[in-house]
């Protein structure tokens, strides 16, 4: 697959109802792939905005979650589930008249992806699953639920900086801390609503994506593991990247060498990576 010209995004709206209205962008006119951002990012961070692979011919489509970035809160406090993340997903194929999407998705949107395609497996013809974290439900410890609610309080009193020292930036080595610490403000600082974000805080880690891991090993379709080395995102375990690759019927990892800035953190190398895989896929 191949195209000489990368044309720039259209931005779209889809109207939910009950006044949360998503706010997306699509870009490109060929196989549609829809991008899931993670928890606290937005749709800009699934490639890091790389546009590689509009440049091979793919059309990227992506939609700022509920509460996040420019799309507006939920109208129920606790609509933050995993449930109602995937049916967003859902409705933006629905009002893009796409039938069947190959979805990226990256650590919260991992999680979202694989629920849209366990309860829509026609919509859905490939999977890329960046840094996945979850595991199952109820696999939060009160220790871990807790620090997502030390993030929550942060942005409730609007003290981004406090947010930022709490993400764990600061305990990561040397050579990382900085653009760490640099990237998490930037990207709370592009949400219109940090009370929403803040409460999707709350409710996300809560929340129940698929009941355990066993339930990846109902998907038969291409799915690429995109895995992160813990020592600079311990959040995302690569033990969890991999037991989901090991899962997966079709299931492929790809990770950084040793030593490398993580892959997730890099939308060109990462962009080629997905296109390759794609591409090999791909009828």
């Amino acid at each position: 697959m191949a195209a000489s010209t990368r044309p720039e995004p259209v931005s779209f709206s889809v109207d939910r109802g009950d006044g949360l209205v998503l706010s997306g962008a699509s870009a490109g006119d060929g196989v549609p792939i829809l991008l899931a951002h993670g928890l606290t990012a937005t749709r800009r961070n699934v490639v890091q905005g790389s546009r590689h692979l509009l440049g091979r011919g793919w059309r990227l489509v992506g939609c700022d979650a509920r509460g996040h970035g420019e799309s507006s809160p939920a109208p129920d406090r606790d609509a933050y589930e995993y449930a109602d993340l995937a049916g967003d997903l859902a409705a933006v194929l629905d009002a893009q008249r796409i039938e069947s999407a190959i979805v990226v998705g990256s650590s919260m949107g991992s999680a979202t992806a694989v629920r849209l395609a366990l309860d829509h497996p026609r919509r859905v013809s490939a999977l890329v699953l960046i840094t996945p974290a979850y595991r199952g439900a109820g696999q939060l410890g009160a220790e871990a639920l807790g620090r997502w609610d030390t993030l929550a309080a942060a942005l409730e009193s609007g003290d981004v900086e406090a947010f930022v020292d709490a993400s764990g930036a600061n305990e990561l080595p040397e050579r990382w801390r900085d653009p760490a610490r640099l990237a998490t403000r930037q990207r709370i600082e592009r949400h219109r609503h940090l009370d929403a974000v803040a409460r999707a805080l709350r409710v996300v880690p809560r929340s129940t994506a698929f009941a355990s891991l066993d339930e990846l090993e109902r998907l038969e379709l291409p799915v690429l593991v995109a895995g992160t080395r813990d020592e600079a995102d311990p959040g995302h375990p690569l033990a969890t990247a991999e037991e989901y690759a090991r899962r997966l019927p079709r299931g492929e990892l790809v990770v950084e060498q040793p030593g490398d800035t993580p892959l997730a953190w890099q939308g060109a190398r990462l962009s080629r990576a997905i296109g390759d895989f794609l591409e090999r896929v791909q009828p």
